[in-house]
């Protein structure tokens, strides 16, 4: 699916890319946090957790010095193996697994634009392939668009968007109100709530 986004982000710096990332891993974490409770991993989700506040800290913490190379590789040693289980919520917790490898690639190469971009569409297809599993069958673009669950994805991505595109520089306070007001909302990308 297209997303209009993509083309502005282009005039982001990597800063407001990185929070974008970090929001909708954000969101995809009560995906990853449901699989491990329900698979007794909980230990996985904290490890999760903490990689995803690390991000945040490097990004509102002046001269954060943190080892994402060491993390990426404490962050694959959780990412389930979707063929090991037969159940559908495997496969959003793998997404939310690969958008945060994306976002710490993002940060270890400095390249951040195409990250932002993959994120932005990873996020979309968890939504889509929950749409199709809880349907049964294949939707074209056209239902795909049209649906509510999509609809709302591409408005909180353009709602985030939008916050970033306001600033002109970075903005500490934006970046720890949108982490905190994400977190505290605890509802998924594909509408799962956590009680924290």
């Amino acid at each position: 699916m297209r997303n209009p986004i993509h083309k502005r982000m282009e005039r982001f710096e990597s800063w407001q890319h990185l929070t974008f990332m970090a929001c909708l891993c954000e969101r995809m974490y009560p995906n990853f946090q449901l699989f491990c409770e329900v698979t007794e991993r909980v230990d996985h989700a904290k490890v999760f957790q903490n990689i995803l506040n690390l991000v945040w800290e490097f990004l509102t913490v002046k001269g954060a010095k943190i080892n994402f190379e060491n993390q990426l590789e404490k962050l694959e040693e959780i990412i389930p193996d979707v063929n090991e289980f037969d159940f559908y919520g495997v496969f959003p917790a793998e997404d939310a697994c690969v958008g945060l490898s994306e976002l710490l690639h993002a940060i270890i190469a400095g390249e951040t634009l195409e990250q932002a971009i993959k994120i932005s569409q990873l996020s979309l297809s968890t939504v889509a392939t929950y749409l199709e599993t809880e349907l049964n069958r294949e939707l074209d673009e056209k239902e795909l668009k049209e649906s509510s669950e999509i609809e709302e994805e591409l408005d909180i991505q353009w709602q985030i968007y939008r916050l970033l595109n306001e600033v002109e520089e970075r903005d500490i306070e934006l970046i720890l109100s949108l982490k905190n007001e994400l977190r505290e909302s605890g509802i998924s990308n594909i509408g799962l709530n956590i009680d924290h």
